[in-house]
């Protein structure tokens, strides 16, 4: 059977040949006609073929046509010539050594072989290139890449996978989001303000809720300025594209996909047990009230903990014929948390459908998406009401219920809850509902001139309700205290442009872009409701009516914000036969959340490249499959994180009341906020140098890039005087923010044969931080403290400080200088004017004594990832590490106030041989607390089954089964060494830390 397809097609091949002859027979004598094929022998059309005469170095190009043929009629006699084959997606080939004679024609076949490590195309924002014309830095993921796992979220699927992207998720609560950044921070204000925008399949600013990991075909990462520019004022940060599947032409598919996931706590903080404490009490002369021991041993982690169980299924319908194409899904997914009373569950549904008219001049799609998101979670506030903080601080002496089968409580002493008190008493229930619609028509005016309009429509309705119980230690003396909260956000999105895509005479690939986009966004329309005194647990919070008392100042902080912006943006690119690139981008953005002085700013960006591997004199070497040098610079802005009211003066009710003269009591109205009408957009220009290259056949290929990052004016929040402002802050334009770095990416094939093969690949970036100014002559500051951790006789008592010179996240503690002579720790002194030591020692350090002692900014993020395929077994493996950073272990810390706890709280049990029992400060954050967080994680192992072509319905089976967070390596004396490091705080590990969990996953995937 083999034998008679080969010989059909090689039959096919002459009788193609043989009919091109002749069609050119009459006109004049081909001297080269040839075909170009696939792997698999289906002839390929638009194949780019060069013939270099070696002696005088010219060149000739032509391109195969639609059935794969292509010829050559004028070409110099003699040579010798080689004959170069490319076409994107497929590993560039050439035949060598032959020469032109008048008489005799030459024929040629070639066959070309996929690139296994490069994709065809990539997304770079209102359009697709190929990658060999890319320009700038972006970073593509396919979905067999991405990380397998429990993932709340689809940035997951991305850690140790794009340089220069670091994700950390801090904890393994079901319900937070992980910290996102890229190229390091480069605003002073948190949340979306901090994180790459996101556009998914065209929608910018469209929410990952919508999105289930089962979904995506793939995510591209837009790294630098000349990439993200045409997203303007959102793009500071970076751009996360999501692509998700859709259905083909001549493809009908029905696949599942779903697993079964457990989940055990992978380290615990060792607290001393009852006969420990015991022990200790006794032994170091302290007291303990006899009501808290009753002669038990409980240990509050494990009673507060289960083992958590998450699954996830997806049903996706895709198909499709030459005019139409579609997809359907369904998932639901539940991740129940390892701590009691703290869960995720969601459903997605999503549906598309594309189709084309007029001789398929007109296309039209539409999908919607929806998704219902439901929470549950516990306490984590402070003052003790943290169920992760008192699991550890709770006496292991006393027991869960008193003989009664009241909880035991302590309600005389400070900050000190029942954690299983803390789970059942409390409830607090979120739901999300999000729908959104997108509907897109594109029109071929012309073959290379195409209208494309968008239309989008995105709800999302929060509701949240909670309750503290009568017996809640959270709303003490209350009888019962119920909390409603309903909001509901929309946004509204039309862009429009014009396409232009078309190669002149070969050797001239241009295309352009002209666009127009509308946005509207009506945020924060709801309000709260608080109300307590209840007669009965027995409603919980549905039934407010039923309360006693409304708290006036309880109605939630909720203001409808409508907030606009208007853009014009275009680019243009340019090729030069297939070597000498260019791309040029601007975006105008205008947008109600600025002063009325500053509506408006420009956003360019320009970028170029050379394919040196291109060029005779590095094909000649016959060493580089692929050499690329790219430079660009752009500008993009910061708009994320702003509402209508940013640069208003707002007036609003404030918690204070007079009486009026008929003995009304009227709440007071006051400024709230004040006007800047010259407050202005944040703007990044980077500058990206980069080099692509591969060789050896592309079994080696990567990346390195250097960029300088620079933000001005920053915003921020800044103490005026109410003498000449009517509020105490305002919002202005000061800082200044740079961040420079390098980037590698290496991909390689060590091992490829029939049945066995091993990919590799390394991610590894190193990013300095520098905050630049955050004062001018209107604003002035020398510093501003942040992260104070509390703690007993530590009020005020910051741990960082944004300061020009230094980084964000830079600790600012005091230093550890020892025990005294009484067993009690003490502080270096410094000098108030110099800031130097005085050689002096104390054991009540203030303020002035405080200096650098380290930073929360890794030198380095590294991702390594491993793929190890025999015949239909996969084996997987990904490692993540960060390191050259500090992480300030105020858990530890306080768990550790051996004077201050003995007797009233639970002690870590190593401080039996660390602490000294005298030591009163103990627990005072310093640098002995400040750690290495310096780790390397195999952060996923997994091992799949393949079983292709099994025949009838069934077309194949995969059987997989993973483990996340295997091992870590880490010198750190926390539970996890992984903290969060975003914001304008990173590197802090305090008391609200959700256990991290070791994670096993079994999945089944199949296709009908």
């Amino acid at each position: 059977m083999f034998n008679k397809q080969n010989q059909f097609r090689k039959s096919v091949l002459f009788f193609a040949l043989f009919a091109t002859g002749l069609s050119y027979a009459q006109a004049q004598q081909d001297q080269v006609k040839g075909a170009t094929q696939d792997e698999n022998g289906k002839f390929l059309s638009g194949v780019s073929v060069k013939a270099l005469n070696r002696e005088s170095g010219k060149t000739f190009t032509t391109s195969s046509s639609e059935k794969g043929l292509f010829s050559f009629h004028n070409l110099p006699e003699g040579g010798p010539y080689q004959f170069i084959f490319s076409s994107v997606g497929y590993q560039p080939d050439t035949l060598s050594g032959y020469s032109v004679q008048p008489g005799r024609p030459l024929a040629l076949s070639v066959k070309l072989i996929p690139m296994s490590t490069t994709l065809d195309e990539v997304v770079i924002g209102y359009g697709r290139i190929a990658r060999k014309d890319l320009t700038s830095s972006i970073t593509t993921v396919k979905a067999e890449d991405m990380n397998v796992g429990v993932m709340t979220s689809p940035a997951q699927m991305l850690q140790g996978k794009v340089p220069g992207l670091t994700i950390s998720t801090n904890n393994s609560n079901p319900n937070a989001t992980p910290s996102v950044s890229l190229r390091g921070a480069s605003t002073l204000r948190s949340g979306e303000a901090m994180e790459p925008y996101y556009v998914i399949d065209g929608v910018p600013g469209a929410s990952l809720a919508l999105v289930a990991p089962d979904d995506i075909q793939s995510i591209d990462v837009l790294r630098d300025a000349s990439a993200t520019a045409i997203y303007g004022s959102k793009a500071a940060n970076g751009v996360i594209i999501v692509t998700t599947k859709r259905g083909k032409a001549g493809q009908a598919s029905i696949s599942y996909n779903g697993y079964l996931a457990i989940d055990k706590i992978a380290k615990r903080y060792e607290m001393m047990n009852g006969e420990q404490y015991r022990n200790y009490i006794a032994a170091n002369k302290f007291a303990m009230e006899p009501t808290d021991d009753l002669g038990t041993d409980t240990d509050w982690q494990r009673e507060v903990e289960r083992t958590g169980i998450s699954n996830n299924h997806n049903v996706s319908l895709i198909g499709g014929t030459e005019t139409t194409q579609y997809s359907a899904s369904l998932n639901t997914f539940k991740n129940n948390g390892i701590i009691k009373g703290t869960d995720l569950g969601r459903q997605i549904a999503r549906g598309f459908v594309q189709t084309s008219a007029l001789d398929k001049r007109l296309t039209a799609s539409f999908n919607i998406n929806t998704s219902i998101t439901k929470q549950n979670d516990v306490l984590a506030l402070g003052d003790g009401l943290s169920v992760y903080d008192a699991m550890y601080y709770y006496l292991p002496v006393s027991p869960v219920r008193t003989e009664s089968g009241a909880w035991f409580e302590k309600t005389d002493r400070s900050q000190y809850v029942n954690p299983l008190s803390l789970i059942e008493e409390n409830t607090n229930y979120t739901k999300t509902k999000m729908i959104q619609g997108h509907a897109k028509l594109g029109y071929k005016i012309l073959p290379s001139l195409t209208y494309n309009i968008d239309l989008s429509l995105q709800n999302r309705q929060y509701n949240n309700a909670q309750y503290y119980s009568s017996l809640s230690m959270a709303a003490r003396n209350q009888n019962g205290k119920s909390i409603r909260a309903a909001v509901e956000d929309e946004r509204k999105i039309m862009e429009m442009n014009l396409s232009f895509d078309r190669t002149f005479g070969n050797v001239h690939k241009f295309s352009a872009l002209a666009g127009y986009s509308w946005e509207e966004n009506n945020n924060d329309d709801g309000f709260q409701l608080t109300t307590s005194d209840y007669y009965d647990d027995g409603l919980s919070y549905y039934n407010p009516g039923m309360a006693n008392v409304v708290d006036i100042l309880g109605f939630g902080n909720y203001y409808l914000s409508t907030l606009r912006m208007i853009s014009v943006y275009g680019r243009v690119n340019y090729a030069y036969n297939n070597k000498y690139l260019f791309q040029a981008t601007v975006r105008r953005d205008g947008s109600s959340a600025f002063g009325a002085n500053n509506r408006w700013a420009t956003f360019p960006s320009i970028s170029g490249a050379w394919r040196l591997s291109e060029e005779p004199f590095i094909r000649d070497m016959n060493f580089f499959d692929d050499l690329k040098l790219r430079a660009g610079y752009g500008v993009s802005g910061n708009s994320l994180g702003f509402d209508v009211f940013t640069a208003r003066q707002v007036y609003g009710a404030t918690s204070s009341f007079y009486t009026d003269a008929f003995g009304n009591d009227l709440r007071t109205l006051a400024a709230l906020r004040n006007s800047n009408p010259n407050l202005r957009w944040e703007r990044t220009g980077m500058l990206n140098l980069g080099i692509d290259f591969a060789f050896l056949k592309n079994r080696l290929s990567g990346t390195l890039e250097y960029y300088d990052k620079n933000t001005t004016d920053l915003i921020y929040d800044y103490a005026v005087s109410t003498t000449k402002y009517l509020y105490r802050s305002l919002t202005a334009n000061v800082g200044e923010i740079n961040n420079k770095g390098i980037e590698l990416t290496l991909n390689a094939v060590p091992v490829k044969t029939t049945h066995f093969s091993w990919n590799t690949g390394i991610v590894a970036s190193h990013n300095k931080n520098v905050v630049i100014r955050i004062t001018n002559q209107e604003f002035s500051t020398d510093y501003v403290d942040l992260a104070d951790l509390g703690g007993a006789g530590q009020s005020n008592a910051f741990q960082q400080r944004l300061q020009e010179g230094a980084p964000i996240g830079q600790f600012y503690t005091w230093e550890w200088a020892g025990y005294n002579d009484a067993g009690i720790s003490t502080f270096y002194v410094r000098d108030a004017q110099t800031k130097e030591r005085t050689g002096e020692t104390t054991i009540t350090p203030t303020n002035k004594d405080r200096t650098v002692t380290g930073s929360a900014q890794p030198k380095l993020t590294l991702g390594w990832n491993n793929t190890v395929t025999y015949k239909n077994f996969a084996l997987t493996g990904m490692f993540q590490g960060v390191f050259g950073h500090k992480v300030m272990n105020a858990t530890r810390a306080r768990h550790s106030n051996v004077v201050g706890n003995a007797g009233q709280k639970n002690l870590l049990a190593s401080v039996i041989d660390t602490e000294k029992a005298t030591d009163i400060n103990a627990h005072y954050l310093s640098d002995r607390y400040l750690e290495s967080g310096n780790y390397l994680r195999l952060a996923n192992l997994g091992l799949s089954y393949n079983i292709r072509n099994i025949g009838g319905q069934l077309k194949n089976v995969k059987l997989y089964a993973s483990m996340n967070n295997v091992f870590v390596l880490t010198n750190y004396k926390g539970v996890d060494p992984e903290v969060d490091l975003g914001g304008l705080t990173p590197g802090v590990d305090n008391r609200q830390t959700y256990p991290r969990t070791r994670t096993i996953l079994f999945g089944l995937n199949f296709n009908l």
